[in-house]
Formats: C-alpha cells, structure tokens, sequence
C-alpha cells in the first residue's frame, strides 16, 4: 500500500511562513509528478501545486502565486510547498498527491492523482 505521509502544518500568524513536506518509501517516487491540494471547511478540495517528474516543469493556482513554492528532492523521496506572507484564507488541511501519469495535462484535476496523503492542518490566524 503506497503511503504518503505530510507534516509540517501547524498555526502560524498572517504574514508568517510554514514548509510542508510530503515523504513515501516508494521508490517510484522518481517517476511520479507530485501535487498540492487543499480543502477549508465547508469547500471543496483545490489544487494548489504540482511540480513534474523531472522537476522541471511547476504550476501553481493564481491565489499562491509569488508567495508558495513547491520543490522536490529525489534523494530524500520528498516534496516541499514553501508557503509564506500566508493569509487567513490559506487555513484548510493540505494533501499531497501523487501521479504516476507522464503528462501534465489536467494536472489542477484531483480525480488525476492516484495517491494521497492523509492531510496536514494550516491555520493562519488574522
């Protein structure tokens, strides 16, 4: 069973700055493009990051961009979302997410991920 396992959440202030970080043992980490999505009460999950493969390639919803950044370290079987000038309307549970797909088509869909995390809570207080 392919586990992805996030950390880093936690309550920070607006304007303040969290890394979340996204581990798996799974040695096709390599292979997969790994996203970020989020869901706050009441809403419905959005993406918010994905970074290909290779590494190359990133994408990011207008809301995020300028203030997050997702990275990848093939070493480590880990991704990273570097949020910061985080505001209160960030706050919801972060999942990560994998795809093994080659493409990056549709890749803002969550339907396009085949693995996910079990969640890691952001709260950013006003």
């Amino acid at each position: 069973q392919v586990q992805l396992v996030e950390s880093g959440g936690g309550l920070v202030q607006a304007g303040g700055s969290l890394r979340l970080s996204c581990t798996t043992s799974e040695r096709t980490f390599t292979t997969w493009s790994m996203g970020w999505f989020r869901q706050a009460p009441g809403k419905d999950r959005e993406f918010v990051a994905r970074i290909s493969w290779t590494g190359i390639s990133t994408y990011s919803t207008d809301s995020v961009k300028g203030r997050f950044t997702i990275s990848r370290d093939n070493a480590k079987n880990t991704v990273y979302l570097q949020m910061n000038n985080l505001k209160p309307e960030d706050t919801a549970v972060y999942y990560c997410a994998a795809d093994s797909r080659y493409s990056d088509t549709s890749y803002y869909i969550s339907g396009e991920y085949e693995y996910w995390g079990q969640g890691t809570q952001v709260t950013v207080s006003s």
